[in-house]
């Protein structure tokens, strides 16, 4: 005869001399556990049976590794866990253990679906294939038709079993049940246990934690605890076949975008849960960003409108002035002559004579008082003005002391009723007449007060001998080539003048430098209002935080549950960055559209308004990024919880 020997499968779970103490603050220490041992082989049904307080929870949070005990050694599957780092334990969590709950611990935000494809999230099961598996799972706990309802839609025994789905959707090796009847009715209790047997009987091993002995006569072994010792051990062991993986579930690398996608999924679900507090974190983030917008704008448009006003007669200029800098010296005076001194100095494109006064200018019965120049042919080029009409005065013009005049736009205005051709029309300047043949184009009022149109150009020996009488210029107008060399090149013309004067009696007037200066104040000034601004956003930024830290509080329990289910630290901080970032983002790219119609606005009372791509997108960034800055001292703490302190958070 031959005789079968029995195998029976080796430990799965091992527990020598395990004892658990809680600090409950003041010096004072609770035992819980105390030196308990206990072996549970793979395919086991173990009821672990007690009255409140003999430690029975304490004992399923150290087998589910929520917790860790004080003392003791814990092997699973022949390992020892007290090695292993808190993404390790995650990972045990994630594909050997599911957990059922009493108070079933389902996302509330989530719809049943969703709460079952929790653990597969973080093994990286794929969208599809995790939607397919936890709507199979749904259908053959009896949830068919049910996939799409929340929590409060579910009665507690569906909540129960959407609960058990979730412990089997990675496969369910070991499953722990935590007074899984404790909040149902008779009726649903008793389905509850029909499904662990059913589970049992398929080759998991189950772990029920209860403290009736009528649910505990369903387990094949019953252990009774009391005051943290082991007092009854049935012992009875069956030997059973571990059921088959589901295929592919634990061993996937988690791709970052999945992680990321999933992340921003949770974080947009959560958001929406309360939509007005929502609404008003945003509100802060949607102010500093549009007033950082719309003020960069405003003062990038001044900024403009100054040095369009510096530079609409060139930049790259000198001014050669009468008199020396203090003022108390010999007054000096200069001369045409002194002009073709200048010209010849190198890095000097032009150089002009420029005589200025005011004179009468009369048309038919129309007269008006106006500033006359007497210059030469670089006047245009110099000033970097172009005529609108007509053509400026040649040298020809100049020797033959030609009685022709190019006007300014405004004593165009001024002079000839609307309809009236200027051009070839004789004026009268101080009595003097004056052919018209050209129109300067129209610049406005740059400087100053002065509208720089209400003037009139003749040639300049024309002007100093028939209008001003004198050869004596007010200034000496410069162009030159390289602006980088403006600060030399004045210091070479000055060296010229006063080798032929003997004498300092002369001032040069650096134009570039001057605009420069002021383009700096003009952006400093630019800078101020855009700092300013961003103090908004720093608000908003706290204001981010704390709706981040009411969220990790009210949502602790949340927490518990994706750590139980194998979310690591970095999942966990991973989903309320995504938070944060989603906020201020939502906020930055409201604040862009409102920044945008601010600007917009200030256009409308004459404000001149710039709006430059780089502030939008720093502002959109200042704001993603006050966002996460001050959202990750909130994840951070949400991460760092341990999941049995969250699990027990109400």
């Amino acid at each position: 005869m031959v005789r079968h020997t029995r195998l029976v499968a080796p430990p799965l779970i091992e527990l020598r001399d395990v004892g658990k103490t809680y600090d409950t603050g003041g010096g004072l220490a609770v035992e819980v556990l105390r030196g308990l041992s206990l072996t549970v082989r793979a395919g086991e049904f173990v009821a672990v049976m007690g009255a409140s307080g003999s430690g029975k929870s304490t004992l399923m949070n150290l087998l589910g590794l929520l917790d860790k005990p004080s003392r003791g050694e814990y092997r699973l599957a022949g390992a020892d866990v007290a090695s292993l780092d808190r993404d390790e334990l995650a990972r045990l969590r994630r594909d050997t253990f599911g957990f059922v709950f009493q108070q079933y611990n389902l996302i509330p935000t989530a719809t049943a679906r969703e709460n079952v494809e929790v653990p597969a999230i973080y093994a990286g099961l794929p969208p599809a294939e995790r939607r397919k598996r936890a709507e199979s799972l749904l259908a053959q706990l009896g949830l068919d038709g049910r996939f799409d309802n929340r929590p409060n839609q579910l009665s507690g025994g569906q909540q129960q079993r959407v609960s058990i789905a979730r412990a089997l959707m990675n496969g369910g090796r070991i499953i722990l049940a935590d007074e899984p009847t404790g909040a149902l009715d008779s009726r649903s209790g008793a389905e509850v246990m029909a499904l662990l047997k059913q589970l049992a009987a398929a080759g998991h091993t189950i772990i029920l934690i209860t403290h009736d002995r009528a649910i505990a006569e369903a387990a094949d072994r019953i252990v009774e605890i009391a005051d943290g010792r082991i007092t009854h051990d049935t012992g009875t062991a069956r030997s059973a076949v571990p059921p088959a993986p589901f295929v592919g579930e634990t061993r996937r690398a988690v791709s970052p975008a999945l992680s990321v996608g999933e992340a921003l999924k949770a974080a947009r679900r959560a958001l929406s849960a309360d939509l007005l507090r929502t609404a008003l974190t945003l509100l802060g983030i949607i102010i500093g960003t549009a007033a950082v917008i719309a003020l960069m704008a405003i003062g990038e448009g001044s900024r403009q409108t100054v040095l369009d006003q510096l530079a609409v007669f060139g930049t790259n200029r000198l001014y050669v002035n009468p008199g020396n800098e203090s003022g108390r010296g010999p007054g000096g005076t200069l001369s045409a002559r002194d002009a073709d001194l200048v010209r010849d100095v190198p890095n000097v494109a032009a150089a002009m004579p420029y005589l200025q006064g005011q004179v009468t200018v009369r048309y038919g019965n129309v007269d008006a008082r106006t500033t006359a120049t007497a210059v030469t042919t670089d006047y245009p080029r110099i000033l970097n003005w172009p005529l609108s009409e007509g053509v400026f005065f040649t040298r020809e013009d100049e020797r033959g002391l030609a009685a022709v005049a190019v006007i300014g736009r405004q004593v165009a205005r001024t002079l000839f009723a609307d309809g009236v051709d200027p051009i070839g029309r004789f004026i009268l300047v101080n009595n003097v007449p004056f052919q018209v043949i050209g129109v300067l184009s129209e610049k406005g009022a740059v400087s100053g007060d002065a509208d720089d149109d209400d003037t009139i150009a003749i040639p300049f020996e024309t002007g100093s001998q028939r209008i001003f009488g004198t050869p004596n210029l007010s200034w000496i107008s410069v162009l030159i080539d390289d602006l980088g060399k403006a600060d030399r090149t004045s210091r070479d013309i000055a060296a010229v003048l006063a080798a032929k004067h003997h004498v300092q009696d002369f001032r040069i007037y650096n134009k570039a430098a001057s605009i420069e200066a002021r383009s700096r104040a003009q952006n400093s000034l630019t800078l101020l209002l855009g700092f300013t601004a961003t103090i908004s956003l720093f608000v908003g930024g706290i204001g981010v935080m704390n709706i981040m830290l009411m969220s990790v509080t009210e949502r602790t329990r949340e927490i518990g549950i994706r750590m139980a289910t194998g979310a690591r630290t970095r999942d966990i901080l991973r989903q309320f960055l995504a938070e944060a970032l989603m906020l201020s983002g939502a906020g930055g790219a409201a604040g862009l559209v409102l920044g945008h119609l601010a600007g917009l606005t200030a256009t409308l009372v004459g404000t001149r308004v710039i709006f430059t791509l780089h502030a939008a997108i720093g502002a959109v960034l200042c704001g993603a990024l006050t966002g996460l800055v001050f959202g990750f001292m909130p994840a951070r703490r949400a991460a760092r919880l341990e999941p049995v302190t969250a699990l027990a958070r109400e």
